[in-house]
């Protein structure tokens, strides 16, 4: 495969490599980026979607507008769910849309592909090796802004787009040619040893800036003029809890991390907000206060932001003005 590490059969021998297919199961703000910058490189790329977004994609292409990346669009081979091997499938969906999503993408359809992650939070690779072969399963983050405006519309507006990949069940050479792969399409990727703490040095971060910006209805700029006083004390709340779980991030970082974003940035909790989209609030919130309970820590301002967007979101759905995920 090229830009893939060579496979190992299943008694450790060197098998042939051959050009790598990418199957992206979500084609939204996330997996639309990806797979169309993997497409431009040349791989093959099979999005799994929805019927209707799966016929959208298969019209129209993909088109991708980024300062980054630039303005281009590609052709999709797109599909409702996933009939044929291939070497790698990047899950971009929602944590909100994944249990729906994941019949798109059976077991023996997936064969010995590595199963990637890109999801927020920090539970859902038990419930992913549940259903997958737990060597298959590679955890992943990835720092983006990047937005589906309509099905094969995306806009990237942040000037990065990285992605960091861990697993204590797949062998390295298997992660170095994903990493290579992706990197070939202009993607930032980094290997790190340590799956829990990619994980939860990502969470560190995006709870800081999800609950605060959705909490406040404002860019992360605001909120660090206007609400400094709760910004220090949910970095410093997130930070023990996830330093308890396996993450490597102190405090200080998280706040200097969300101190060096651009003040305009907006979660992608508070897009969700804002367009009335159901938000990933149990995920990204939630993990941190199951964790906090797990490690008997305290988390009072954390907790209390958790359980104000909580009630907003159910005054919402119960006005029926919460649409159902995508």
């Amino acid at each position: 495969m090229t830009g893939f590490a060579q496979q190992t059969d299943d008694v450790g021998g060197q098998v042939q490599s051959t050009d790598a297919t990418i199957a992206v199961l979500g084609p939204g703000g996330v997996g639309g980026l990806l797979g169309a910058l993997l497409a431009r490189a040349g791989r093959r790329v099979v999005f799994l979607a929805r019927p209707d977004t799966a016929a959208a994609l298969r019209r129209d292409g993909l088109t991708v507008r980024s300062h980054r990346y630039g303005d281009f669009t590609v052709p999709v081979d797109a599909r409702t769910e996933l009939d044929e091997p291939v070497d790698a499938c990047l899950i971009a969906v929602k944590q909100t849309a994944l249990d729906p999503a994941l019949t798109r993408l059976s077991a023996d359809a997936l064969g010995r592909a590595l199963v990637v992650p890109l999801l927020n939070g920090a539970e859902h690779m038990t419930a992913l090796r549940e259903r997958y072969p737990a060597p298959q399963v590679v955890a992943g983050t990835i720092r983006v802004e990047s937005t589906r405006l309509a099905p094969g519309l995306i806009e990237h507006v942040s000037p990065f787009a990285a992605i960091e990949l861990a697993s204590h069940a797949t062998p390295r050479d298997r992660l170095d040619g994903l990493a290579e792969g992706l990197g070939r399409a202009g993607i930032d990727v980094t290997v790190r040893d340590d799956e829990t703490a990619v994980l939860w040095d990502k969470l560190s971060f995006l709870a800081s800036l999800a609950l605060l910006t959705t909490y406040a209805g404002t860019p992360i700029g605001e909120v660090r003029e206007n609400r400094r006083t709760e910004l220090l004390a949910v970095a410093r709340e997130i930070a023990t809890v996830a330093g308890a779980a396996g993450g490597t991030l102190g405090a200080e970082d998280v706040v200097a991390a969300l101190d060096r974003v651009d003040a305009g940035m907006k979660s992608s909790m508070l897009r969700d907000a804002e367009a009335g989209r159901e938000l990933e609030l149990d995920a990204i919130g939630g993990s941190v206060l199951r964790a906090a309970e797990r490690h008997g820590l305290e988390v009072p301002v954390t907790a209390a932001l958790v359980a104000d967007l909580r009630d907003r979101e159910s005054r919402r759905s119960s006005s029926g003005s919460l649409p159902s995920s995508a």
